[in-house]
């Protein structure tokens, strides 16, 4: 708490907030003056309210706090407060009974000037967040798996298993379709148990970018499996190239629901995000079209024996369990850097 009050009556009101605890300190903007910077460092963090300070006194505070290496942010609503403000990581200013001034430097105004409404967009916006490294990790992992299978089956075969047309079409209705959804998941409930994030953490942390990679293995695994079983029980390249596009195009499907949360599909609800559930569908019937239709024709596709369509449905829902025992016992990283109710 940064306030013009007497530093009597700040810690009151602290205390009854709940903002001073046994052992915090409330400091002057006289006694702040006469600490150096070095000093200020090493006291801030049990220094929980100042009083009587100066809009110079709040710069410091704010930029002691980015020393610690924190994400700082300040709230205010006068032409005093305006330097702090700009000085922040965010700036937050009072909408009502804030000064234009003070609007300006800020990076974001409570139209309401209601503090909760800060709690609100601290969830909102790291519900943002989880949501681009799913999207990220999904649209990586599946295309990862893509350029594996082509790369390896021309290798180890000196064959194509998928060709352009069918590779775009993959990638036009099974990538892109459950990407948006997947950026509109809802936020997670416990989103607002974990600590802030560092500064230098990048998108991939927590084991995301080796969890692509392997994703993307496992992905081109099970093409190449189903490209070599539709070859060599139809006899043609045409078979293996469909076995291939079936399950490529349905384990990308399969991956946005696992990529839904950190936690169990079963413990949120597999089909929670109903958008998501829209585009599955709308991926499926698109699926099809190519697949059963005289469509299939134009893609170079093939009618298979119902057995192997039965097959490649086998090999689909490898995805699925495999990253359901990865989330059970721990090896898809949870952040357990919970903060202390």
């Amino acid at each position: 708490m940064i306030t013009g009050d007497h530093v009597e009556t700040a810690s009151a009101i602290a205390r009854e907030l709940g903002i001073l605890q046994p052992g915090d300190k409330a400091i002057t903007g006289v006694e702040l003056d006469a600490m150096s910077d070095g000093e200020l460092d090493k006291a801030v963090s049990h220094i929980a309210v100042y009083a009587r300070v100066s809009p110079e006194n709040k710069i410091r505070i704010v930029k002691a706090w980015q020393r610690q290496g924190q994400v700082v942010s300040m709230t205010g609503d006068g032409v005093n407060d305006a330097p702090a403000l700009k000085a922040a990581d965010i700036g937050c200013a009072m909408g009502i009974t804030g000064t234009d001034v003070a609007k300006g430097a800020a990076d974001m105004t409570l139209t309401d000037d209601n503090f909760a409404t800060i709690v609100d967009a601290v969830r909102e916006g790291r519900g943002i967040y989880q949501n681009i490294r799913k999207v990220v990790g999904f649209l990586l992992g599946t295309n990862i798996g893509e350029v594996l299978t082509v790369f390896f089956a021309m290798i180890l075969w000196h064959k194509t298993p998928l060709l352009s047309m069918q590779l775009l079409w993959i990638n036009l209705v099974t990538d892109s379709l459950p990407a948006i959804s997947l950026g509109m998941e809802a936020v997670e409930p416990d989103v607002m148990d974990h600590k802030p994030k560092p500064k230098n953490e990048g998108i991939f942390a927590h084991g995301l970018g080796i969890q692509v990679v392997l994703q993307g293995c496992m992905f081109a695994l099970l093409t190449l499996a189903a490209f070599a079983l539709g070859e060599r029980f139809t006899g043609t390249l045409m078979g293996g190239q469909t076995m291939a596009f079936l399950v490529l195009a349905l384990t990308q499907i399969v991956q946005a629901y696992n990529m839904r949360s950190e936690h169990s599909l079963f413990a949120i609800g597999p089909f929670g995000n109903k958008r998501l559930n829209l585009a599955a569908l709308a991926s499926l019937a698109l699926v099809a079209l190519v697949l059963f239709t005289p469509l299939r024709i134009a893609f170079e596709l093939t009618l298979l024996p119902v057995w192997l369509y039965l097959a490649g449905l086998g090999l689909v829902l490898v995805p699925l369990v495999v990253m359901e025992l990865a989330k059970a016992v721990g090896l898809i990283k949870k952040r357990h850097d919970k903060v202390k109710q």
